[in-house]
């Protein structure tokens, strides 16, 4: 590994070269960023993808949604269409991709769930098209710097800080360190449940929050069992001893922690993030389930892979299995929650259009 990485490293060095010159450009305004006049919060991280991104922007929404009006703007990952497009009850993953798809099940008509891979595209679109819209939340934009979000949220994974990594291939930075001083809000996602008052400061202090910054920090709280539309769609009476669990997310680690505490033995297969699940891959699956000798045992995937799953023409292979996905919230820690809800809230409340 030491070796593969010394070789790779005047590539990460050639990488951040080019990202500094990006920024650079942005910073002096020869690139220019654009401020839209309604508000935007802007949701994003350092690094290639496993920060909770898609959980935290639903945070985002289920703090928001009984006050004021709401769309999300993303980008969508691994999408066939290009331009804007709105997501409803008829979009797939193939048309949206994946995390916004997610959105508009999740919240329906409650809000407005939309992408276009140009944010200034989509704002714009945004607000011609409904003068009623109080926020537009935009999702994974940390690096879009043709916008300039009137709150900006910067996630770091709390076993993986953005301080403690390299730049891509050797690492897993997409943008340099020194990015993080444009956040407006820092975000440690992941953490245990319990967090005591020396390690916030151990990790404040790895950090090192500029002064304008405020640090929050997070935890994800995992829901009951959802059997996936067209499997066997029953709820085990108790708990499964054996879990075959397949994903395809970027960092799937901590998933497999809570799924360890929920049976005996944990069967995994993992795929790469954004995976588009083949026939092979399903059958696969499926063999090894069967192949299994217990009769308690359940096969379960992420919320984010379920949504690749729901038109997939393969879901067939398991029809008669029992198959579920996990919702997962996120939470913020003690006095956290109620400060960043009245930041967000202030924000919002002194910079909307149609107050």
């Amino acid at each position: 590994m030491v070796t593969w990485k010394f070789i790779l490293f005047p590539f990460a060095l050639a990488y951040g070269l080019a990202i500094r010159i990006r920024n650079w450009l942005f910073n002096v305004g020869i690139l220019k960023e654009k401020e839209f006049q309604i508000p935007t919060i802007g949701v994003g991280n350092l690094v290639v993808g496993g920060t909770g991104k898609t959980p935290f922007t639903e945070y985002l929404v289920r703090l928001l949604q009984h006050d004021y009006k709401i769309a999300t703007l993303s980008r969508g990952y691994g999408r066939s269409t290009t331009g804007f497009r709105l997501v409803d009850q008829f979009s797939d993953h193939e048309d949206v991709g994946d995390e916004p798809l997610q959105y508009s099940r999740k919240f329906g008509n409650k809000i407005t769930v939309s992408v276009d891979e140009s944010r200034r595209n989509g704002i714009r679109f945004l607000m011609q098209n409904d003068q009623s819209l109080d926020v537009i939340l935009l999702d994974d934009c940390f690096q879009h710097r043709y916008v300039k979000p009137g709150i900006t949220i910067l996630l770091t994974e709390y076993h993986n800080l953005f301080v403690e990594d390299y730049f891509l291939p050797v690492g897993r930075l997409r943008d340099s360190i020194s990015s993080a001083k444009r956040a407006d809000i820092i975000i440690v996602t992941k953490t245990y449940k319990v967090l005591s008052p020396i390690t916030r400061r151990r990790i404040d202090d790895l950090l090192k929050p500029e002064p304008h910054q405020k640090i929050y920090y997070s935890y994800l709280n995992y829901g009951d069992l959802v059997p996936l539309p067209g499997t066997k769609e029953e709820i085990p009476s108790k708990k499964a001893t054996t879990i075959v669990m397949f994903s395809g997310v970027a960092n799937p680690e901590p998933f497999k922690d809570f799924l360890r505490d929920q049976c005996s033995e944990l069967i995994c297969h993992d795929f790469p993030d954004h995976h588009i699940f083949k026939k092979k891959d399903l059958q696969m699956i499926r063999e090894k389930f069967t192949d299994l000798f217990t009769r308690s045992k359940i096969i379960v995937t992420t919320e984010k892979d379920a949504m690749r799953l729901l038109k997939s023409p393969y879901l067939s292979e398991f029809k008669d299995l029992p198959v579920f996905y996990i919702p997962i919230e996120v939470k913020l820690h003690g006095t956290d929650e109620s400060e960043f809800a009245n930041q967000i809230f202030k924000y919002v409340e002194e910079n909307r259009r149609n107050s």
